[in-house]
């Protein structure tokens, strides 16, 4: 790739080619570079238009000097890292560079990888956390316990012995699907043509075959649309009897084994944790799993019914529900209210409902999570063509970025990393899309009502205040938590740097390795306070996440005091030595 630097010029800065001359020297090998140099606001209108023809890619952090951000997968010479390569030119008169080359500023956007055949090896595990995964999703409606035990420990395995990152793991229940039955083989339906469904087991025919839920009857009505595969073939249902569901093809197609049947703008009278989920749960309990995924959430009794299970059993898992489905539209407040944050399903949200709705839907969905401090999942078709082609579609980049402007936590690869053939290609397109649009967002943005989940906590006016405090220094906020809960609250204030969030317990880091921002590093802490605060500035050193004279916001506020009194909250902004 070119090695080509978009330039905005200040006032007094450098004007003759020598200025290409030093940018051509700091530019590292193989980067497609941008570099900005800090705009001076008194800029007169005469300069600022004889400079026109400068293009200006994004507005990062306000730093004087210039940024050097990657902005495709080879740009990353180790991805793992996961970071900006920063090099700063200072102004003229000032002959010194500095330079360092490990995080300054880290991916804020988390990545949801889900894992399956083309990714359950120790190998491809490995390589998926260094390219970028944060999150390991174990899909239930496909493999068995025994498949998805083998993967529960590589990640364990992975975490174990990795120093610097950590993997959580999310369980993502099957739920209420309605499919079709097995066919000898598959059937091409045609325009025009007539199609029976029918509850009665067993039957698979050229133009009939079994349904697996025995309301499908009593569900629907002449005039739907009934949706195979969320809208890969559609047909419009003429008539039924009291077994037997007759449809004329509306849009034609091959009709395999065991499709996922949708009616549009309507959801199955089905419970949203089937027998095989609390199985499926209970296996997630028994392996302590991070996360539960829960799907076709309908209302809020089926969130406080899945707590109270997981209270029972003393286990600490928090409970996302899976936007997707047209009933829990209505029932979105009191839905996201009781659970840990939400995912935005947009295949069956978009099967159910018209399509149209989906992007206006995605962009509530994030709004009403972020204001409730909840973490948020954009999930579906992100990348869906690299399930089968090395590079995206354009519509796909645009889409990443869209879900990260929106303010999600997390962006989600489903069949793209589970059974795709560019699984880690797909990983690094959205680590470098996610980390090219965040330098584009200047600031981060609080929604207006945030304090309302929080109003209750002292914390929430020092995770303000702190967010204030870095943003204005430009400094990262250091964190340190036993509950997670101060590192979630600063993460939904969105600050321009890094949250280095300090635990000692391990089930904690996991957990926070989905906030956005949040860099969690599990630590064992010392019962002095300063020799704790000095062993974590020292461990942030020495991995290359800051560097001597550094400065850096450092909170001690949260539900669980420590080193404190209950009634004592407090801010430093601290010099790494």
């Amino acid at each position: 790739m070119a090695q080509m630097a978009a330039t905005k010029l200040t006032h007094n800065s450098f004007v003759s080619g020598s200025l290409n001359n030093q940018i051509e020297k700091i530019k590292p090998s193989g980067f497609a570079s941008k570099v900005l140099i800090a705009n001076n606001q008194r800029m007169s209108h005469s300069h600022s238009h004889s400079h026109s023809h400068h293009r200006v890619l994004s507005v990062t952090a306000r730093r004087q000097g210039l940024e050097v951000l990657p902005v495709t997968p080879e740009d990353v010479p180790k991805i793992g890292e996961q970071n900006y390569q920063s090099r700063e030119v200072l102004q003229q008169g000032d002959t010194s560079v500095r330079m360092w080359s490990r995080p300054v500023v880290k991916r804020k956007t988390k990545i949801v990888c889900t894992i399956g055949p083309s990714t359950n090896s120790k190998e491809m595990i490995w390589k998926l956390a260094e390219a970028g995964m944060n999150v390991a999703r174990l899909n239930m409606s496909h493999g068995d316990h025994a498949s998805h035990q083998k993967v529960i420990d590589l990640v364990k395995e992975y975490n174990a012995q990795s120093k610097d990152n950590v993997i959580a793991i999310m369980l993502d229940t099957k739920g209420p699907e309605v499919r079709s039955g097995d066919l000898p083989q598959p059937v091409n339906l045609a325009s025009g043509q007539e199609f029976t469904f029918t509850i009665k087991r067993g039957v698979g025919t050229a133009d009939c075959v079994s349904v697996n839920y025995d309301d499908f009857v009593n569900d629907v009505e002449a005039g739907d649309m009934l949706l195979v595969d969320g809208g890969m073939m559609s047909l419009l249902v003429k008539s039924k009897t009291e077994d037997s569901v007759k449809c004329e093809v509306v849009d034609g197609g091959e009709l395999k084994s065991r499709r996922h049947l949708n009616v549009r703008g309507k959801s199955a009278t089905l419970p949203s944790i089937t027998e095989k989920d609390w199985d499926d749960i209970k296996f997630g309990v028994d392996n302590q799993v991070d996360f539960y995924a829960v799907s076709f959430v309908k209302d809020a009794e089926v969130i406080h019914e899945l707590k109270s299970y997981l209270k029972s059993c003393g286990a600490n898992i928090q409970v996302i529900p899976k936007i997707e489905s047209a009933d829990s539209i209505p029932n979105l407040q009191s839905i996201i209210t009781a659970s840990d944050g939400a995912m935005v399903a947009r295949g069956d949200l978009g099967a159910e409902l018209p399509i149209e709705e989906v992007p206006l839907l995605q962009e509530e969905i994030i709004r009403t999570c972020r204001s409730m401090g909840k973490a948020v999942i954009v999930a579906t078709n992100m990348l869906e063509s690299m399930i089968v082609h090395p590079t995206p579609t354009r519509a796909e980049v645009s889409d990443i970025a869209i879900a990260v402007r929106e303010g999600a936590d997390a962006v989600m690869l489903s069949g793209e990393t589970a059974h795709g053939k560019f699984p880690l290609k797909a990983v690094k397109v959205m680590h470098t899309v996610s980390l090219r649009t965040e330098a584009s967002i200047v600031g981060g943005v609080t929604p207006s009502n945030l304090g309302q989940a929080f109003k209750n906590h002292m914390s929430e006016m020092f995770a303000y205040h702190a967010t204030s405090m870095s943003n204005t220094l430009g400094t990262s906020i250091v964190v340190f938590t036993r509950t997670g809960f101060m590192a979630v609250l600063l993460s939904h204030y969105r600050p321009t740097g890094t949250i280095f969030a300090f635990t000692n317990e391990k089930r904690v880091q996991q957990k926070l390795a989905l906030y956005q921002g949040v860099c969690p590093i599990y630590m064992e802490f010392s019962n002095d306070a300063e020799e704790t605060f000095a062993d974590a500035l020292t461990t942030l050193k020495n991995e290359g996440m800051m560097k001597e004279g550094d400065q850096v916001a450092l909170v001690q506020s949260g539900r669980q005091p420590i080193w404190r009194f209950q009634s004592t909250h407090n801010i430093q902004v601290r010099k790494v030595m």
